[in-house]
C-alpha cells in the first residue's frame, strides 16, 4: 500500500515538474519573442511614398537593401495617392519620413498648414519639358499657339518658369508662385491652358504644345528626347529638387540619417539612371550654377 501510495506522489511530482518546465519554457520563448520583435520594431523606419511608379519602388527597395545591409535598418514603406496626404501623414507621427516633394511644394504647405516639416536629404530632380507634335523646336511655335501646363499650385509656377526660360514669356520676378496673372510679357499671344498635370502629356494632339513633368512623361512613354526643350540646370534650379523629409524635431534621428546615407550612394545614382533614364537624375552630387 505504501508502495502504490510512494508511487502515486512520485508520478505527480514528476508531472508537476514538467508542467513546471513547460511554463518556463513557454514564458522564455515568450520573452526572447517579445525581444527580438521589440528590437526589430526599434530598427524599423516608415518612409511614405506616391504610389504608381515601378521605377520608384525598384529604387526605394534597394534603398531598403543597403540600409539593411549596412545600418541593420528595416525600411517599411506607406504609399499614397494623393499629394496632400504623405505630409498629413508625418505630421500626425504615421511615417517617419516622406519622399515624394520639392522645396517649393513644402515651403507653401508649411506656410498653409504651420507644420514644421523640414528637408533631409536630397534625392531626384525630374526636369520639366516643353513637347510637342506640332514643332520641331521652341524657336518655331506660332503666334496664338495653345500650351497646357499643369493647374496646380507648385506645378503650374514651375511650368511657367520653363516657359521663361525657353524665352516665350516673362514673369514677374517678385512672385514666388506665379500663375498666368503673373506674365509680363508674351510677345508671341499664347494662350496659357491650365489643366491637371497628368492630362498634359495626352492634349498634345489638341494643343500646340505641353509642358510636362517627368513623372507623366515617363508613364505615357514620352521620351525626353523629343522634348523640344529642356531647361538648363541653373542655381534656382535646386529648388525643383525632390527630397526626403521629416518633422524637424526628428531632423537629427539617427535612423533617419542612416536612411539618407543609404540612399545617396553612386549604386542608388546608377540605378535611377537605369530606372528612369534622362526623365529623373541624382541629385545629391549636381553642381546647381
Amino acid at each position: 500500500m505504501f508502495g502504490k501510495m510512494g508511487g502515486m506522489k512520485m508520478r505527480r511530482w514528476v508531472k508537476y515538474v514538467v508542467w513546471i518546465g513547460i511554463v518556463l519554457l513557454i514564458g522564455v520563448a515568450g520573452y526572447f519573442s517579445f525581444f527580438h520583435q521589440s528590437e526589430a520594431e526599434a530598427n524599423t523606419i516608415n518612409v511614405g511614398i506616391m504610389a504608381g511608379s515601378e521605377q520608384e519602388q525598384a529604387i526605394w527597395n534597394e534603398v531598403a537593401k543597403t540600409a539593411k545591409d549596412k545600418y541593420g535598418l528595416n525600411v517599411k514603406f506607406q504609399t499614397f495617392t494623393d499629394y496632400s496626404q504623405p505630409n498629413n501623414a508625418l505630421t500626425n507621427g504615421d511615417i517617419d519620413v516622406n519622399a515624394y516633394q520639392n522645396y517649393p511644394f513644402l515651403d507653401n504647405w508649411n506656410e498653409v498648414h504651420h507644420t514644421d516639416i523640414v528637408p533631409v536629404g536630397d534625392t531626384v530632380i525630374e526636369p520639366m519639358r516643353i513637347y510637342s507634335n506640332q514643332f520641331k523646336s521652341v524657336n518655331d511655335i506660332s503666334n496664338g499657339t495653345s500650351i497646357a501646363v499643369p493647374n496646380d499650385t507648385n506645378n503650374e509656377s514651375r511650368a511657367l518658369h520653363v516657359l521663361q526660360s525657353a524665352g516665350l514669356i516673362k514673369l514677374n520676378p517678385k512672385k514666388t508662385f506665379t500663375t498666368v496673372k503673373d506674365i509680363t510679357s508674351n510677345p508671341k499671344n499664347l494662350k496659357i491652358k491650365e489643366v491637371d498635370a497628368s492630362q498634359t502629356p495626352r492634349l498634345l494632339n489638341s494643343t500646340g504644345a505641353s509642358v510636362v513633368n517627368g513623372n507623366f512623361a515617363e508613364s505615357s512613354n514620352l521620351s525626353p528626347k523629343k522634348a523640344i526643350y529642356t531647361p538648363p540646370f541653373t542655381k534656382d534650379s535646386h529648388k525643383w529638387v525632390n527630397f526626403i523629409a521629416s518633422t524637424k524635431k526628428n531632423k537629427n534621428d539617427k535612423q533617419i540619417k542612416e536612411l539618407v546615407k543609404a540612399y545617396q550612394t553612386e549604386k542608388t545614382a546608377k540605378l535611377i539612371k537605369k530606372e528612369s533614364g534622362i526623365n529623373q537624375q541624382a541629385a545629391w552630387n549636381l553642381k546647381f550654377k
